[in-house]
């Protein structure tokens, strides 16, 4: 569990990570090497894995979004997933229990680059697609 102070340092770096060490003391009333001592336990329980950015992918040509559920066919549920790492176009992708055995998002460029990915697919799964048209909640952290 995280202490209101671990909390507060948290929400402050997921607002923005670039933040330098010396205005996260300020902003949390702590000296700078109490906040660094802190950062380098909440790195170390793993509670902060990386400091990274926040890409754009419209910015980068990837107009389309798409959700797509995938059911690989008997047997081919190893190579299925090694398609879906593989492809690039696939941001992120879920192994879930149910009827489908992935739930994956693509980036797209075009319909006609669904259509490409998907035939990639065609023998070793069947799939679903959704097509986002907007996401009202972005990707966050649950409750600290």
């Amino acid at each position: 569990m995280l202490d209101e102070m671990d909390k507060r340092i948290v929400d402050i770096l997921v607002e923005n990570a670039r933040i330098s060490l010396k205005e996260l003391a300020s902003r949390v009333s702590l000296s700078s090497p109490s906040t660094s001592e802190r950062l380098k336990r909440l790195e170390e329980r793993g509670v902060i894995r990386a400091f990274t950015v926040d890409v754009d992918p419209q910015a980068l040509g990837y107009t389309l979004q798409a959700i797509v559920r995938i059911r690989p066919l008997p047997g081919q549920l190893p190579r299925v997933q090694r398609l879906i790492e593989e492809i690039p176009e696939f941001s992120e992708c879920d192994k879930v229990t149910g009827d489908d055995c992935f739930v994956a998002r693509l980036h797209l460029r075009s319909i006609e680059q669904l259509d490409e990915i998907l035939d990639r697919l065609i023998d070793k799964a069947e799939t679903n697609t959704a097509i986002v048209k907007s996401q009202p909640v972005k990707r966050r952290l649950p409750p600290l």
